[in-house]
């Protein structure tokens, strides 16, 4: 069994104060019935604070141990009784498809022509999701990393403030505003389910690592448990203390990404990353609304499907409000895995074209 080297051990450490107040903001936010609260509150919380120049620990292992706890609830969506026909998830998967192609002219073009930034640091900058991958692949291709990863954290900020008036707007009510009973949180599955829901988790990790899936400790695990839960051997589901748990750090890991970030040096920055990704949110609306059309599917699906990146988190949202959460975590699958395999191609596209405009 391997131990926690030092190094993770003093990086958990200074992770605990942004944990608690992560974990306060989440509460204070659940006390007001606001919507994600968990969520929502920790995001607000630390993002506020790094903004005042507070330096706040990140997440680090913390994170990636949530990814593998979210991927296996995400597989538990995945039943037998899954609605909706083959035809018009694939009609969906095409038309989100489609809308993320269309995003990312618009995002590249913005983030080039608008922002002034380099082609190279305006594709990174205006690819819709997977920012992981991108900010190695930015740093192979001598992108800025500060711009890309600015543009990236903005844009999911903005996302997760606007679901839920955006769908308070199209009609779904039930936004999870903190109803659930304390002691609600505690229900634990049975011993059998747990040991099933640890043999996905396991085994997801390992398997995403063979596959060399794209997030593979989110998309690993939620393979293994789809499969477990789809097949009937289990119909367990993780308590909801563990869900809110996970909302607090995946809210804290978003709001520590301003960690460094100042207000007064980066305003333009930040101001033109905001206008980049309500564009871009305006886009997922009307792609969402043309999918609900032709697919049947509910609007909120759609657009926690459509949107342009954050899948731990928008796959998180899905989950928490129990939208769709098998429907939502395939586009993400998808789009993320599309646009690994896009990117080199369209950075050589780019460069040739840099190569004919300076000759």
């Amino acid at each position: 069994m391997n131990l926690p080297s030092p190094a993770a051990a003093q990086g958990l450490l200074r992770y605990l104060p942004t944990l608690a107040l992560g974990t306060i903001g989440g509460s204070i936010a659940w006390l007001c019935h606001l919507p994600l609260p968990w969520l929502l509150g920790a995001m607000i919380a630390t993002t506020l604070t790094s903004l005042a120049g507070i330096r706040l620990g990140s997440p680090g292992r913390a994170r990636q141990a949530v990814l593998v706890i979210i991927g296996v609830m995400l597989g538990s969506a995945f039943t037998p009784e899954l609605s909706g026909d083959l035809t018009s998830w694939v009609l969906s998967l095409a038309i989100m498809l489609a809308a993320t192609a269309a995003m990312m002219v618009v995002a590249v073009w913005f983030s080039w022509r608008v922002a002034g930034q380099s082609l190279d640091t305006a594709l990174y900058s205006g690819a819709p999701g997977g920012l992981s991958v991108l900010l190695l692949m930015a740093h192979e291709s001598g992108a800025d990393l500060r711009a890309v990863g600015i543009s990236h954290a903005v844009r999911i900020l903005v996302l997760l403030l606007a679901i839920p008036p955006i769908l308070g707007a199209i009609g779904h009510i039930d936004l999870g505003s903190g109803s659930s009973m304390a002691t609600q949180w505690l229900v634990m599955p049975a011993a059998e389910d747990i040991a099933w829901l640890i043999a996905a988790a396991v085994l997801g990790v390992w398997l995403g690592r063979l596959l060399r899936l794209p997030n593979r400790l989110l998309f690993g695990p939620a393979l293994v448990s789809s499969v477990l839960h789809f097949t009937g051997i289990t119909h367990a589901a993780l308590p909801p203390l563990l869900v809110a748990l996970a909302q607090v750090i995946i809210g804290t890991s978003v709001g520590v990404r301003f960690v460094g970030v100042a207000l007064g040096d980066m305003a333009r920055q930040l101001g033109l990353a905001v206008v980049q990704a309500l564009m871009l949110t305006a886009l997922a609306v009307l792609a969402a609304w043309l999918g609900h059309l032709l697919t049947g599917y509910s609007m909120a699906a759609a657009l926690l499907a459509y949107m342009p990146g954050g899948a731990p988190e928008l796959s998180l949202v899905a989950l928490s409000l129990d939208i769709e959460p098998a429907f939502v975590t395939s586009h993400h699958l998808l789009r993320i895995t599309v646009l690994i395999l896009a990117m080199p191609i369209l950075l050589g596209l780019i460069r040739r074209y840099l190569t004919r405009t300076r000759s």
